[in-house]
């Protein structure tokens, strides 16, 4: 092992391995240290991976990488206890290149881009905890590790260790998260002959579909549950915020086996059976939890820079593309051999630039206005699924009266005024 690298990078997620891949293929020593037995075994997420990003990296990737479904359909259920009102999207023009993002199993692909970071010239350390960051002169020189002689020295650290950055943490670059900063996510594997997916999800053979669920899907807690179809697996999970978790001391595994059971959901996995089950932090602070990013020899990315947009599920782009940012900025910070705060800035400025601070921005209140409301999701969304009950009722009642039923349905317990507030409350949030 050389005494010294260009760069080390703390993590082998898509953010850690983003970066890694972009400095190797430029020339650039790199040594990646990851905790887990391999890449993508400590990363939970049988979820969604949108192809640009991806593409900006690696080229027409999805011709050999381990992906599970081209999504050709987005579904968007508001949930009531015994019902749901249902929206979304299929189009199949996403059926064919150039995709718009698939199904995937990171465990699978995590260990595939690992393997093309080796292929550039990367070295990748498993099973390696780093335990602290070296200073040296005010300036992060390197990181030590629980291997024995395990210190490793590099012009630039990048941080990718996930939203538990105590890396991060101990250089100063934030606090402890706040649990209503974190949500928790569980998720289970289910198998599912491929034929059978297709059939319930309506799809054409190979496609792929996912839904998101708002309201009773998490009892109500600011959050979402999901399903996400694989080849032969179904992916379904819930997250809500640490916070609510523990404010009404509902366990995961019961917020999960609660969505499973629900009648709606139910004939979508029966005869499914039970492969594999995850639970997993996700950085929910958004905008105004983003910590420090920059220092003298240490860039932060990913998860550990809070960047995921919940509103949109989007986290793995968000991470690939900062872990992109941070290798060019370190490309350029080579040529010019500076590494310090002021050198390395251009990563932070580049970012700030980009779809990602301005989206994390444009979103920055929703989630303390939905915690504050919890009326959003335990009333507003159980309400519309009865207004819209009232709606396709015959009776014999007029149209009118069902009108003004469904419409009582949605005041009950507001008045006009407040249902008026409550409305604009969320239109600012998210516009």
């Amino acid at each position: 092992m050389a005494e010294k690298f260009d760069a080390i990078v703390v993590g082998a997620g898509v953010s850690g391995l983003a970066a890694a891949y972009t400095m190797a293929k430029a020339g650039l020593s790199v040594i990646v240290i990851e905790r887990g037995q391999y890449p993508g075994s400590k990363n939970v997420m049988g979820g969604v991976l949108y192809r640009h990003m991806m593409d900006e990296i690696i080229p027409d990737f999805w011709r050999d990488a381990p992906l599970e479904r081209p999504v050709v359909e987005q579904r968007f259920w508001f949930m009531g206890r015994e019902s749901v009102v249902q929206t979304g999207y299929k189009g199949m023009e996403w059926a064919k290149p150039p995709y718009n993002n698939f199904t995937v199993f990171r465990g699978k692909f995590d260990q595939w881009f690992a393997k093309k970071c080796i292929e550039a010239g990367a070295l990748i350390i498993n099973e390696t905890v780093v335990e602290e960051c070296l200073i040296k002169d005010n300036k992060v020189v390197g990181v030590r590790t629980d291997r024995p002689d395990g210190d490793i020295y590099a012009d630039v650290v990048v941080l990718a260790d996930g939203v538990n950055s105590i890396l991060a943490r101990n250089l100063g670059f934030h606090r402890e998260w706040r649990p209503n900063q974190v949500a928790l996510a569980v998720m289970e594997v289910l198998k599912m002959p491929s034929e059978r997916i297709e059939e319930r999800f309506n799809l054409d053979k190979g496609m792929g579909a996912t839904i998101e669920i708002f309201g009773d899907g998490t009892l109500g807690m600011i959050g979402t549950a999901f399903i996400y179809t694989n080849k032969e697996h179904i992916s379904i999970g819930c997250g809500t915020l640490l916070s609510q978790i523990r404010e009404k001391h509902i366990k995961p595994y019961e917020l999960l086996e609660y969505l499973k059971q629900h009648p709606i959901v139910r004939p979508l996995i029966a005869g499914s059976e039970p492969c594999e089950y995850y639970a997993h932090l996700i950085p929910e602070g958004g905008y105004d939890s983003i910590p420090k990013l920059v220092g003298d020899g240490v860039l932060v990315v990913g998860d550990a820079a809070q960047f995921v947009n919940g509103i949109h599920r989007e986290g793995s782009n968000l991470g690939m593309t900062s872990g992109h940012f941070a290798a060019d900025t370190i490309i350029h910070a080579k040529k010019i051999g500076e590494y310090d705060e002021r050198a390395l800035s251009h990563y932070r400025d580049v970012l700030y630039n980009s779809f990602i601070i301005k989206d994390l921005k444009k979103y920055r209140n929703a989630s303390h206005t939905m915690e504050a409301n919890p009326k959003f999701f335990n009333h507003y969304i159980p309400a519309s699924n009865k207004a819209m009950s009232e709606m396709f009722i015959v009776d014999g009642k007029s149209k009118a009266d069902r009108q003004r039923l469904a419409f009582e349905r949605i005041t009950e317990g507001r008045s006009k005024l407040g249902l008026v507030s409550d409305m604009l409350k969320i239109w600012r949030a998210v516009k």
